[in-house]
């Protein structure tokens, strides 16, 4: 049974197990907008509970964008969620504003005791592309991009102490546009205060959005999401399938790398099948789900059920009864 909602178009979803039962966050729009691309200005997060990420219980409306003049009063875009040392849960989150048309994504910071009643620490921002590492990104928006991407952010335990957070962005002084995507940095002590470091890696694509650290038999692994159009020259070259809308993964030695592209492409199609994609150990194995993009043209805007996932032998990582790229 999908997490779909009747009134409610839902794509980006990012969960965390609180011992008992699952909840999955969403991001959600009202389908009476008619237009699903007009979603992204009109978004709220959802929340709802599994205990096998197959049946839902939803509970409602969790967060959104400020109420008055903010940095993050237009939009509150793709996060994750923590726990931390506090007790406290932790949602780290996009957000953008109206003064700049939603151009500049930053990131903010909110905690709940229950995972549901979210509160911004301070006035939310907690992570710009400011200071000393500032310059190994686009920093400032020239229009070469639609936007200037800091977004989505993955916050985990930093196995060598503290916390790490990855995260969306573009980095600077790259030729191709394409080229220029890559997976931002920052590291922090205690979750609330975070030094911006230089991207753990850069290249293949124009974005690499929605990204997931996660480590599993001894190997670490980002999952990523992209769109056909931006395939960098070199990498549609040399992908088999082409270049495809969908979710793909780097390998690493560790959360700061060095990483490097998986061959092939994971879970991708021609229109796009499923998007955004998270990959959970649920306990008998790992499992991937995503939001159902536009298998045949038309946005259908719901979780769909997880599918399995395989992780072989060679460390690659592969989709169960997965289908063929559709052209």
């Amino acid at each position: 049974m999908a997490l779909a909602l009747k009134d409610h178009f839902v794509w980006d979803s990012w969960y965390v197990h609180d011992g008992d039962l699952w909840h999955g966050y969403f991001l959600q729009a009202p389908r009476s907008i008619g237009d699903p691309e007009l979603r992204h200005w009109n978004v709220s997060y959802g929340h709802a509970t599994s205990p096998d990420l197959v049946s839902w219980s939803h509970i409602g409306t969790c967060f959104g964008p400020s109420s008055g003049p903010s940095w993050d009063d237009c939009t509150t875009w793709t996060g994750s969620t923590v726990r931390g040392d506090d007790g406290l849960w932790h949602l780290y989150y996009t957000g953008a504003n109206r003064d700049e048309n939603s151009k500049f994504q930053r990131i903010g910071h909110a905690t709940s005791p229950d995972l549901h009643a979210w509160e911004r620490v301070g006035d939310g921002l907690v992570l710009d592309l400011e200071g000393p590492n500032a310059h190994h990104y686009e920093a400032s928006y020239t229009g070469a991009w639609h936007d200037r991407a800091m977004r989505d952010p993955w916050v985990m335990r930093d196995p060598e102490g503290g916390w790490t957070m990855h995260f969306t962005a573009r980095a600077s002084g790259v030729a191709e546009v394409n080229a220029a995507g890559c997976i931002g940095f920052a590291t922090s002590t205690d979750g609330y205060t975070w030094i911006l470091e230089p991207p753990v890696f850069t290249g293949g694509y124009g974005q690499l959005e929605v990204p997931q650290v996660f480590e599993a038999s001894g190997r670490w692994y980002c999952l990523f999401c992209t769109a056909a159009e931006h395939f960098s020259a070199e990498r549609a070259g040399i992908t088999p399938c082409g270049p495809v809308t969908g979710s793909h993964y780097l390998i690493g030695a560790g959360p700061r790398g060095p990483w490097a592209i998986a061959p092939g492409f994971l879970d991708g199609a021609r229109p796009s099948r499923r998007y955004a994609a998270r990959i959970l150990d649920t306990g008998a194995g790992l499992a991937i789900l995503g939001f159902a993009d536009r298998p045949e043209g038309q946005f259908l805007g719901y979780i769909m059920d997880p599918e399995p996932v395989i992780l072989g032998e060679d460390g690659l990582l592969s989709i169960a009864n997965g289908k063929e790229v559709v052209e």
